[in-house]
Formats: structure tokens, sequence, C-alpha cells
């Protein structure tokens, strides 16, 4: 193993590789926008807390890009040439569960809305704070650790109609059909399985799926027990039992 010898420090040509093997161990963040003063500010921003990251201008480039890095989060703005960012969304959900982060105008309430119900992780209004931006980019990535999504001890929590839900495996089961939902969706209905019976407010459903104190419409909870609805009931009219307290949130029947 050789070193070089500068002003008294040895320096271990290894340490090219090590470095190598750290960059390769940091999240890759795909930031996909149009506008060069936000892209300089995301880079300058995700690369000083330590993301490697690339960059989109349209969404042509930014499908390409997803399919040949893998990258393990994207933060997709909206408004973007060639395709929209909706359409990407879509188009990436056909075969790929990567987490996306929506960067939207305030204006945008029902792209925020059809963003989410397209399998979209989270949203960020612009003009947005930087620091919250590395909050919820770090909740997310957090989601994807088996260790850290585990606030139960139990593998298996059953439901109405033959549910199962498999926590470490993050699969619902119902009399032998999977289903296929979003994060969020999962997410809610673990949490209300593991509390049977208990109204949770639509404030801690979205903090407890979201992993930070939610800043944003409650609604976004009912767009997603409205999908969760529609799935449970294509498979199973029993294993609906999910209950709208006026008012307050949801639970599910035992």
């Amino acid at each position: 193993m050789g070193t070089i010898h500068t002003k008294g420090i040895f320096l271990d040509t290894n340490l090219s590789q090590i470095y190598g093997m750290l960059k390769r161990m940091m999240a890759k963040i795909l930031v996909v926008d149009d506008e060069q003063s936000v892209t300089d500010l995301l880079v300058y921003n995700l690369r000083k807390a330590h993301y490697d990251v690339l960059v989109a201008a349209n969404g042509i480039e930014a499908l390409s890009l997803a399919r040949q890095i893998a990258p393990d989060l994207i933060l997709l703005d909206l408004m973007i040439p060639e395709i929209d960012g909706l359409d990407v969304c879509r188009e990436l959900r056909k075969t790929s569960d990567v987490p996306i982060i929506m960067l939207t105008a305030r204006g945008e309430e029902v792209d925020r809305v059809v963003g989410l119900e397209l399998g979209a992780d989270d949203y960020v209004c612009k003009p947005f704070s930087v620091r919250e931006l590395l909050s919820r980019i770090k909740a997310v990535l957090r989601r994807l650790q088996p260790e850290t999504n585990k606030h139960t001890s139990t593998t298996i929590l059953h439901g109405p109609g033959g549910m199962q839900l498999d926590v470490e495996r993050r699969m619902v089961n119902i009399e032998g059909n999977v289903l296929d939902l979003t994060r969020l969706e999962f997410d809610v209905l673990h949490m209300l399985l593991d509390n049977p019976g208990r109204v949770l407010t639509r404030e801690r459903l979205l903090e407890q799926a979201w992993g930070y104190e939610f800043v944003g419409d409650t609604r976004t909870v009912d767009s997603a027990i409205k999908r969760l609805r529609a799935k449970l009931r294509t498979v199973s009219p029993q294993a609906e039992a999910i209950v709208a307290v006026r008012g307050v949130g949801y639970r599910i029947n035992p």
C-alpha cells in the first residue's frame, strides 16, 4: 500500500478509493426543474448536506436519468417542459416506487392532490424553505429503512375480511390478493390496524405517515383514505371497514 509524503503528513493512496466508496454510500437525489436559479439553490444545498445530486431540466431527461441511475429520491417540479411532472410521476410509478417529492406553486392545489394520488410521497410549495425541504427529504429517506418503520413488535397485523398486513415486507394480502398501495396508503392502513377501533385524527395520521409535523392541507389524508377504501372494496367488501368520524378523523372496525 503506497503513501505520499507531503509536509510531514502521510496520505494513504487508498483515500481516493475510500472517498469513492463513501460517495457511493450517499443517497442519490435527482433534481428535476427547468428554473436555473432553483436548480442552483437545490444542488448547492443538497451537496452541502452530503447528497449525490444529478439534474434534469425536462420530463424526457428526468425519465431517462431515473432509469439509468436509479436515484434514491426525486425532487420533481410539476411545471417542466416536454413532459410535465404529473406525467413523469405517472410513468415512473408503472415500474418504480422511488420516493418522489413534488415541487409546486402555491396555487396548484389540484395538481398536488393529483400528484399524491399518482403515488408521490410528499410536496413542497414554492417558494420553499431549504431547511424544511431537507427535513422532508430526511423523513422520506428514513421511512425507507425497515428498522425505523417498525412502531409495533407484531410482524403481521390482521384486519377485517381476512386482511393481513406484513409490516416488514410492507405488503397487504386479502385472501390471496396482494393490494397495490402507495407508501402513504400503506402507512395510513398500518396505523389504523395498529389501533383497532380507536379514532385517529387526520393530523396524527399525516404526522405519523410523513415522519414529521405536517404543515399543509389535512384533506390529503381524506384523499388517501378514499383511494384506500376503493382498493379494499375491489378485493373484498368486508375488508373495507374504515369509518369516518366527522370533524375528527378515522378508525377501522376490528
